[in-house]
């Protein structure tokens, strides 16, 4: 499958000569190096699932009033970038299907710049998505430890310009990265962003649970037989282990590709790793259809109303 031009470029550094390349590729050409065929299809059903759950989500939380909140708003616009991740996803491969398939001429010109336009829709798309994934951490921490400050900390006010701020940044550094994408330093910034929001989902989703399992080991402690204790940290344990486990599965081969570029662009080991890069792609599409299950569609709430938006009843 062909992808975005500055991720087409990504799946071989431009940081090691060509002859360098070749004598990797040469070097590491065993089975495993060869490799994964990803078919279109794929990705298309993907793309599929993947937009119309967010756009479902969208629909649900506009519809309800009872979900106008902050915390609901920031749901709503993580499912915007993953409705992002699979429009983009599924425009570029009508657009270069339809080229190669003589359907769509254009001039060579008018097809970069189409190509630097869904460029941009899947960077910003990307920066947005892993944001408001640690800002729904940050939203989770204040309501469970400044639970009576929440309305006063977490305004409608700094929720909009949260997200505006985020959406703004996410457009800038996307550009930023089409345009000098051939940059280590850029690279790095990049990795350092994923690193940084890894960090803070682990800190705060850590300390939440915590505090969950020593008020759990509070109420048990006054019932006979402690059972509740028991049975509630696993569950909290289990949920810490899905949250976190989706985040760094999808979003770390790809960012790890990402770093290999930086560190061994000419290492036999790391070209083997570097043709597999379809395989990430997948799997940042498969975040975005996992995302919905995990943050939107447990809440109860939302939920029925989901009910009544595939219903019709408006």
């Amino acid at each position: 499958m062909s992808t975005l031009a500055p991720l087409r470029l990504l799946r071989e550094p431009w940081n090691a000569s060509e002859g360098n390349q070749s004598n990797a590729t040469v070097g590491a050409s065993g089975g495993w190096c060869q490799g994964l065929d990803i078919p279109n299809e794929l990705f298309l059903a993907l793309g599929l699932v993947s937009l119309v759950e967010n756009l479902l989500v969208v629909a649900a939380i506009l519809k309800n009033r009872n979900l106008h909140s902050p915390t609901y708003y920031f749901i709503c616009c993580l499912a915007v970038s993953d409705m992002l991740v699979s429009i983009s996803n599924l425009a570029e491969m009508l657009f270069v299907l339809l080229l190669e398939h003589g359907v769509l001429v254009m001039r060579p010109s008018i097809v970069r710049h189409m190509d630097s336009v869904i460029d941009m829709l899947i960077c910003s798309s990307v920066v947005s998505s892993l944001s408001f994934l640690g800002v729904i951490a940050v939203d989770r921490y204040i309501t469970i430890f400044y639970a009576l400050r929440y309305h006063s900390i977490m305004t409608l006010q700094r929720a909009v310009v949260t997200m505006a701020s985020i959406w703004l940044a996410s457009t800038v550094s996307s550009t930023v990265l089409i345009t000098y994408y051939r940059s280590n330093t850029i690279l790095l910034c990049l990795i350092g962003f994923f690193l940084f929001m890894l960090v803070l989902m682990l800190v705060l989703y850590i300390h939440m649970f915590a505090l969950a399992r020593h008020h759990l080991h509070s109420i048990s402690s006054q019932q006979k037989p402690p059972t509740a204790h028991r049975g509630g940290s696993l569950k909290g344990a289990v949920t810490l282990t899905i949250l976190l486990g989706v985040f760094f599965i999808c979003w770390g081969p790809f960012f790890f590709h990402l770093i290999l570029i930086v560190t061994c662009p000419t290492n036999p080991i790391c070209t083997c790793f570097f043709s597999y890069f379809n395989l990430f792609l997948i799997l940042i599409i498969c975040n975005s259809v996992i995302d919905p299950l995990i943050y939107a569609f447990r809440s109860q709430e939302l939920r029925r109303t989901l009910r009544e938006v595939v219903t019709c009843s408006w």
